[in-house]
């Protein structure tokens, strides 16, 4: 399983890696040392938290996102693989992608929770609301 540095996994959570790092000492998230010292996160536990993270991104207080690139650098944080297609979702921060693709380009990218990916939107049309 793939693990995280403290600051990747602040780029994946659209946060600060001082942010990532008072999350994991405040136990919100589980870490551990490799053979250097670097404090890492198991993939699919940064997954999990990424959910978490998410769903309780914005607040009445918070400035809303306007607009975004059509890149969304994340984490997979669920793959539901059919007979012949697939679903995939990714955490980007506090985006939640859902991806329908076939079961044979997930298998060929070797899809699976906690790894990193990058999902990209390319749409005729796009609607963008300012709230």
């Amino acid at each position: 399983m793939q693990s995280y540095t403290i600051g990747q996994a602040a780029r994946l959570l659209g946060v600060s890696p001082d942010t990532a790092r008072r999350w994991a000492d405040a136990g919100r998230v589980a870490t551990h040392r490799d053979e250097s010292g670097r404090r890492l996160i198991n993939g699919r536990d940064l997954a999990a938290f990424s959910i978490e993270v998410g769903q309780g991104a914005h607040t009445e207080d918070e400035e809303p996102y306007t607009s975004a690139r059509n890149a969304f650098p994340g984490i997979v944080t669920a793959v539901r693989l059919g007979d012949v297609a697939a679903q995939v979702e990714i955490q980007a921060g506090p985006h939640r992608l859902v991806s329908l693709l076939t079961r044979e380009a997930v298998e060929e990218l070797g899809l699976e929770v906690g790894m990193q990916a990058t999902a990209r939107v390319k749409s005729t049309s796009v609607h963008i609301d300012r709230t």
